[in-house]
């Protein structure tokens, strides 16, 4: 068996199907140290300070759906231990504010206004309780997090994702907790199957950074070793490499998945990337950062070459003291919302001929026209790189053109290009790498009567489920 005939028996689960899927959501980070100034609480903060005024979770999912958001994660505990819903297994929670006289439960209001709104709701629970007499006790530590995880996973509806970072300080016993993920993960897929378990988890990685980096190639399809030690095998899959005289696979490397670096490697998982951004400087809502917001131009480009390079988008819009979020960063998001809206708006692959390389009835080029995996296009066998031609009746003005592979069939686009006709010949205008869920190329509103996509490296015949040639806007 080939490598690439190996390479794609490597398909999503419907877990991980579905989160990519959802392409663009918010992290909203929101705690005692939205009152204290921080962005890490060392878990002595009393309780007494946490009293948002004029809490407003529908505000905050509003402003999401304007943005063009389709969930919202909510860090229901960070590294400070304090919890925003009134949990059994702690004191240091919102029950012991004065929210609500105690009454309050932020995690039951984020879920609720979501559903309201039609967002997916998704939690963040951190494995470091820096508040927590357990921790760094081994399994009586597992059991309190298991215990509030539980709490979450039962008590608020549906969850789309559960997100993870693998933060482990030393505790007040001068002792880290090793962290029993497998029990963790275990909880999870037995009270929310459908959850994808992101970030520090097997179904969704952390793309290595913060600040919005992409890659030039962005592969689903990777070595089982980017799962470090967090499996039980984790652990001896490195080791074996180690020994065999294999280099260690960072998670922050530029290349994840080429060729070059897979075929030496024993097993591959699909592990598509999310990125993680806040929309200011820190995690946490700071004032002397209201007028440093990201600029509209630099979102567009993180929003244009994650979700728009095989991967998902996580950006942070986090609450003030107030529990609004502020205006400049509604400002911000709904202009971004406005953006994506108008670059998506007008498909013009309605009023085109689109003419192909030659593919059987079932898998012909016309199923390219509608989006979904019901119906895909796929040449004829041993063709890996066929050619499509969109040609209009007259010059038409392209912004974007959006490419997605039936991944049910794994990623197999290696490079393709873009070529337009000019004077009564093609030229190559674009020249991409990888495809996978979806690829946005921008076209910049250059006019033209005829459109060829040339998929030029393919892991086998490749597959393509949607082609969206999109008008410009003005």
């Amino acid at each position: 068996m080939t490598l690439d005939e190996k390479l794609i028996k490597t398909v999503p689960t419907k877990v991980q199907v579905e989160h990519q899927k959802t392409e663009f959501y918010a992290f909203v980070h929101f705690t005692v140290n939205t009152f204290t100034d921080k962005e890490w609480g060392d878990g002595t903060e009393s309780p007494a300070i946490f009293n948002p005024s004029n809490l407003d979770a529908e505000q905050w999912a509003k402003t999401f759906k304007a943005a063009g958001m389709k969930g919202m994660v909510l860090t229901c505990k960070h590294h400070d231990g304090f919890c925003l819903w009134p949990s059994r297994f702690t004191e240091h929670s919102i029950k012991n504010s004065p929210y609500k006289n105690g009454k309050g439960d932020i995690v039951r209001e984020a879920s609720d206004a979501c559903r309201k709104y039609g967002l997916k709701f998704g939690v963040y629970l951190s494995p470091w309780d820096r508040n927590s007499v357990y921790y760094g006790r081994g399994k009586e530590y597992d059991d309190y997090y298991v215990a509030q995880l539980t709490e979450l996973l039962t008590q608020y509806g549906e969850l789309f994702t559960v997100w993870f970072d693998g933060a482990c300080g030393e505790g007040p016993n001068g002792k880290k907790q090793v962290y029993d993920w497998t029990r963790y993960y275990s909880t999870i897929r037995k009270l929310q199957p459908d959850a994808a378990i992101t970030g520090c988890g097997p179904d969704v990685r952390w793309c290595g950074n913060e600040g919005g980096h992409t890659r030039y190639a962005e592969w689903s399809v990777v070595s089982e070793r980017m799962l470090y030690g967090l499996y039980p095998n984790g652990e001896k899959l490195i080791k074996e490499a180690s020994e065999a005289g294999m280099k260690e696979i960072k998670i922050d490397a530029p290349d994840l998945g080429s060729r070059e670096l897979m075929k030496d490697e024993k097993s591959y998982i699909w592990y598509a990337s999310e990125y993680d951004v806040s929309i200011r400087p820190g995690w946490f809502w700071h004032e002397n950062e209201n007028e440093k917001l990201r600029s509209l131009d630099n979102l567009i480009k993180i929003y244009d070459n994650s979700v728009g390079g095989n991967a998902t988008l996580i950006l942070n819009a986090p609450p003030t003291p107030e529990g609004l979020i502020h205006e400049n960063d509604v400002q911000r998001l709904t202009e971004l919302g406005q953006y994506i809206e108008k670059s998506f708006r007008e498909n013009m692959t309605d009023s085109a001929e689109v003419t192909a390389s030659e593919a059987d009835e079932i898998h012909s080029i016309k199923n390219v026209l509608k989006d979904g995996y019901d119906a895909f296009y796929m040449p004829e066998k041993g063709n890996k790189t066929p050619d499509i031609i969109f040609k209009w009746n007259e010059p038409v003005n392209i912004g974007k053109i959006v490419l997605k592979e039936n991944i049910l069939c794994s990623q197999r686009v290696e490079t393709f290009s873009v070529d337009i006709m000019k004077n009564g010949r093609f030229e190559e205008y674009f020249k991409g790498s990888v495809i996978g869920y979806q690829r946005f190329i921008s076209m910049n509103g250059i006019k033209t009567d005829l459109l060829r996509i040339r998929i030029t490296d393919s892991r086998e015949e490749p597959t393509l489920a949607f082609i969206g040639i999109y008008k410009n806007i003005e």
